[in-house]
């Protein structure tokens, strides 16, 4: 089973939307298919979407379609792309500490206090 917190939401859309823009349901789709999200509903992703519009990560443009619908293209903003660059260097950072701790980990094949054989 993968496990996607909801906290990496923001990161994925916005490097999603970096990559190229995209309507809501594209950005569903990749959410699932390509970073594992697959319980997320459309819901989510367009309150999520429109969230962030909110906090001006990103911008739409409103395309008619025919009967009189429309529809949402996304686009990273430039504070999108400040929050994401700030996403991706404390992944990195992150990163370094679980290499670390593995390291670490590795050294002692035995837990303190027991006895090897």
């Amino acid at each position: 089973m993968r496990f996607a917190p909801r906290k990496w939401v923001y990161p994925v859309i916005l490097v999603l939307l970096r990559e190229e823009n995209s309507y809501g349901y594209e950005v569903m789709e990749r959410l699932q298919d390509e970073f594992g999200f697959e319980q997320i509903e459309a819901a989510t992703v367009y309150r999520t979407l429109r969230r962030m519009e909110n906090e001006g990560l990103c911008e739409t443009e409103r395309e008619l379609l025919e009967g009189g619908h429309t529809r949402r293209m996304y686009s990273i903003t430039e504070a999108g792309e400040e929050i994401l660059g700030a996403w991706v260097e404390a992944c990195e950072r992150y990163r370094r500490v679980e290499d670390t701790l593995s390291e670490v980990y590795g050294r002692r094949r035995t837990p303190r206090g027991s006895s090897e054989q």
